[in-house]
């Protein structure tokens, strides 16, 4: 049987959930990893900081090598890689003498998994024959949100049914995600990013266009003005509910992924209707809303609500950054999709610490953090406008499979 686009879109979904499992699988077992093998939580921040600092050289490398591999192989890759390490994670501490470099290993190498997919996924579909792609896209990010409670709930339920001292059967389990998706994309038709007729836009040219520095801050925004109250959110729901630090590490991130995804998905069921550059705008000017309830709100539990409103609000912000740099950047191919998934992900680091930093600095709290935080959606919502990206240029079908 010949496979259709809609099973390539399907592989996509899939593997923004493997994304979401790499991201937030592990840090559910920090406390376990401390009482375990009595790992300080110094080291244990290290697991944090090199998972995302792998994603972001891949990120940068990536630009230069999956074009000459292509897109089939590096998807398979990313899959084995993200594997790999969560298998890792079940066996490698306890052969190595040091178990914190045994999960340190694992951790590396899920993220190049990690990484691979954050800069192959988005174009593979936007190079897909749908109509409205900022649909699909928005549909695509949704996965993550989806993703990320999944892991959060059906790991807890583990812990609840199983005990927490088997969360090295469960690290397997969740390996099988990728697994089984690495098979699917060895079989699913891909569709060539730059079509035949068109032009492909080299590096060179590519810096040389306004546009193209304008969707990167516009990247970098998005991911800032989504992670600096993220990064948060258990905080503000430990102050809200009045409940212990575990609750509020579920509750407040649940929350905020929960609204994200019910954004991406409601775009991505209705966005033929809307126009996508006046959504990021209203998207921008709701952000600000969110954040000025946030910061200013007397009411703890009001501040919790505000996190909520922050997650439907930046929900679009990165899909549809994909859609209108593609739109407005026609040919620029791989290298822009790396650079932009790049941006994303030093905003993603930049916000949540711009954040602290201000806050510390300032001797004010947390809420004059999130206050000052109301840059980033401001200059997105700037960029957008200056991007003069109209609804006319998204475009609507592409090729033929690869």
């Amino acid at each position: 049987m010949k496979l259709s686009y809609r099973s390539t879109l399907t592989a996509c979904y899939t593997g923004y959930v493997v994304q979401a499992v790499v991201n937030n699988f592990v840090p559910l077992l920090f406390l376990t990893f401390q009482s375990t093998y009595g790992i300080s939580l110094s080291r244990i921040t290290i697991l944090i900081t090199v998972n995302f600092l792998t994603q972001l050289i891949v990120d940068m490398l990536s630009a230069g090598f999956v074009d000459r591999a292509g897109y089939r192989a590096s998807a398979i890759a990313a899959h084995v890689f993200a594997f790999a390490g969560l298998a890792g994670l079940a066996f490698l501490p306890d052969l190595t003498p040091d178990p914190f470099a045994g999960l340190l290993i694992s951790v590396m190498i899920y993220a190049v998994g990690g990484g691979l997919l954050e800069v192959l996924i988005s174009p593979i579909v936007e190079a897909l024959p749908t109509e409205n792609k900022e649909k699909s896209m928005s549909m695509l990010h949704s996965f993550y949100c989806w993703g990320h409670v999944a892991v959060v709930l059906l790991s807890t339920l583990f812990f609840l049914v199983f005990g927490i001292e088997n969360w090295k059967i469960l690290a397997l389990l969740w390996a099988v995600v990728p697994a089984v998706n690495l098979i699917a994309f060895t079989k699913v038709p891909l569709y060539p990013l730059v079509a035949e007729d068109e032009e492909g836009i080299p590096f060179a040219g590519l810096v040389k266009r306004p546009a193209f520095w304008i969707f990167l801050v516009v990247m970098t925004c998005a991911g800032a003005s989504e992670q600096a109250v993220s990064q948060w959110a258990s905080t503000f729901a430990e102050q809200g509910l009045g409940v212990s630090k575990t609750v509020g590490d579920l509750a407040g991130p649940m929350l905020f992924a929960v609204c994200m995804g019910t954004s991406r998905f409601l775009y991505g069921l209705y966005g033929d209707k809307l126009s996508l550059p006046k959504a990021m705008s209203g998207s921008a000017v709701l952000c600000i809303v969110s954040y000025l309830i946030i910061s200013l709100s007397p009411v703890p539990a009001l501040s919790l609500v505000g996190c909520g409103i922050c997650g439907f609000s930046v929900g679009i912000m990165w899909p549809g950054t994909f859609s209108l740099s593609a739109a407005s950047l026609k040919g620029g191919g791989t290298a822009m999709f790396a650079f932009f998934a790049l941006a994303g992900d030093l905003g993603c680091s930049g916000g949540p610490s711009f954040v602290g930093l201000i806050s510390d600095s300032a001797g004010r709290g947390l809420h004059f953090g999130i206050l000052c935080a109301i840059v980033f959606p401001a200059v997105l919502l700037l960029g957008v406008l200056l991007s003069g990206v109209r609804r006319k240029d998204l475009p609507e079908s592409a090729g033929n499979p690869a």
